[in-house]
């Protein structure tokens, strides 16, 4: 298991250099990340890290090599839980907000969206184009920085970046697909629609 101090340098670096934009993005992102995973799990709420977060800790496991930096943390509750979520972040320094129709949970004294903690909803769809509901929540536990983070596996992650198929999306399905992560368990689990996206975004590498 690796720890925080591991995780960073085996993430940064880049050819012997570190690259110092990255490690500070990363960890102010692990920070924001933290601040609120910690008391999520305190509070016995569930929850699973997704998103690019969850695609970057889930490369770092196979080829820390291979990882790219994502630009905000995005969390999977369940919207039964939403009221006691946004009580639990306000005491520890997080501020609500619904912009643009997304939830999101800002830091004190933080105003851009990309520093926030952005909600999505298990079972729900994020937007009328996404081809099935998220999945239920089912995370796999993982430490970083001495802290137990839950993290959607890779079946759900995949079904999930497929779902949307953006090509954000699509990038993090060709770096999980690079390391080995999408194998043939993940592709018979998926449904006919998710299959026929992986296998043209596999015929385009």
């Amino acid at each position: 298991m690796l720890t925080f101090e591991q995780f960073l340098h085996s993430t940064v670096e880049k050819g012997g250099l570190i690259n110092t934009l990255f490690e500070e993005r990363l960890f102010a992102l692990v920070g924001i990340l933290e601040r609120i995973a910690g008391p999520l799990t305190l509070e016995k709420i569930p929850y699973q890290v997704i998103g690019g977060m969850a695609v970057m800790v889930q490369v770092q496991r196979v080829d820390p090599s291979e990882v790219r930096l994502t630009k905000d943390v995005d969390l999977m509750i369940y919207r039964s839980d939403l009221e006691r979520v946004k009580e639990v972040a306000q005491r520890h320094g997080f501020t609500f907000r619904h912009a643009a129709g997304v939830d999101m949970l800002l830091p004190q004294a933080e105003t851009k969206a990309r520093n926030a903690v952005h909600l999505i909803f298990s079972g729900e769809k994020t937007s009328p184009a996404q081809a099935v509901p998220n999945p239920p929540l089912r995370p796999e536990q993982i430490s970083v920085h001495g802290v137990e983070i839950a993290v959607i596996p890779v079946l759900d992650l995949v079904r999930m970046k497929l779902s949307n198929n953006r090509d954000i999306d699509r990038v993090h399905i060709r770096d999980l697909n690079s390391v080995g992560l999408i194998t043939e368990h993940v592709e018979q689990a998926l449904p006919p629609v998710l299959l026929s996206r992986l296998q043209d975004i596999r015929s385009r590498e």
